[in-house]
């Protein structure tokens, strides 16, 4: 194993990245270091390179990633050296209420999201534009399928994982869904609604071409009339409208695309109350939602091409190249390696 790791330490939206390398820590109690092998860009990143979302720098970007454990710490006997793992995108202490009482190990008084830290928080291997990760003693890491390729595992620990999330919360009797917006969490959406046996899955999108690339991951074409379930995964403001027309009475309406301060809703209470409405509000996810994602992606191996919504790999060195790939928006996701 090598003595430094080497990452792109990003410096602020002005400065970009610079090269470093940064001394390999040995795991202490319950942490998990991991060479990363394969990295992807996802949008929060843009927007943190954009100066739309807030990040300390410097620091090392990037919570997308699939790699093998180099070495552990005392109490992570369920591992091996050698492995190839994902894990969650955040660490939680397991203690707080919102990790013990009301399952929201997202929400932890005392959460640490990998990607967006300082590099002077521990070991500064803290994202994964680099060649290794140290995972936190709170993180929950899996196993990966043998047979899942890495770029249909890449975005698990984060879009596929909360978009396992959001299709929880709608319920069980739900035959009709409206998927707004056909990016990868969309993408994700149709497919697991189609796997637990939704017959109806429409999805809609302001770019009638990923539109109709849905209709390769579970989307049905037609116009839905009423729907059971609507998930709002586009992030903007003015698709909630249609959202709340396409709802029947009574229906669910799960926002989890507009992470962002531009997502005033022009809606009434009077709307949401008349027409008996339940609308949920869906971040990040708990571990169990990664290990039923990747639980998902083997068993539906042979149906749905994740891999082929990811790019041939960059090299790292050529992160910038990779983020402006990113930015055309050829590809669901671009990809590092690492």
């Amino acid at each position: 194993m090598p003595d430094v790791a080497v990452a792109q330490v990003f410096l602020g939206p002005e400065r970009g990245f610079e090269r470093r390398e940064i001394p390999i820590p040995t795991p202490g109690s319950g942490e998990v270091l991991v060479a990363t092998s394969l990295a992807t860009i996802c949008g929060s990143d843009l927007h943190t390179l954009a100066g739309r979302r807030e990040a300390p720098v410097p620091c090392i970007l990037g919570h997308e990633a699939v790699g093998h454990i180099v070495a552990t710490g005392p109490e992570r006997g369920e591992l091996s050296i050698g492995q190839r793992v994902t894990w969650a995108l955040a660490d939680s202490c397991g203690h707080c209420p919102a990790c013990s009482d009301f399952d929201l190990p997202q929400k932890c008084a005392a959460l640490f999201k990998y990607g967006h830290a300082a590099l002077e928080d521990g070991s500064g291997l803290n994202g994964c534009y680099a060649s290794h990760i140290l995972l936190r003693a709170g993180t929950a890491v899996f196993p990966v399928p043998a047979r899942l390729p890495d770029a249909a595992v890449v975005p698990a620990n984060c879009s596929l994982a909360t978009m396992v999330n959001a299709v929880e919360a709608i319920p069980a009797n739900a035959r009709s869904v409206l998927v707004q917006g056909a990016g990868l969490l969309g993408l994700h959406a149709c497919a697991l609604l189609r796997h637990r046996g939704v017959a109806g899955v429409f999805c809609r999108d302001a770019d009638l071409v990923r539109q109709a690339h849905a209709l390769n991951f579970g989307a049905v074409s037609g116009e839905p009339v009423q729907v059971d379930a609507v998930i709002e995964v586009a992030g903007d403001p003015s698709v909630v409208a249609e959202g709340i027309t396409r709802l029947r009475p009574g229906g669910t309406y799960v926002l989890a695309g507009m992470v962002h301060p531009q997502s005033a809703l022009n809606l009434t209470g009077e709307t949401i109350i008349k027409k008996c409405l339940r609308i949920v509000g869906v971040h990040n996810y708990a571990p169990r939602h990664l290990r039923d994602g990747l639980r998902f992606l083997d068993d539906t191996a042979e149906l749905f091409d994740f891999a082929s919504l990811v790019s041939p790999p960059l090299p790292l060195e050529e992160l910038p190249a990779a983020i402006e790939l990113a930015k055309s928006r050829r590809w669901a996701r671009v990809s590092i390696r690492t």
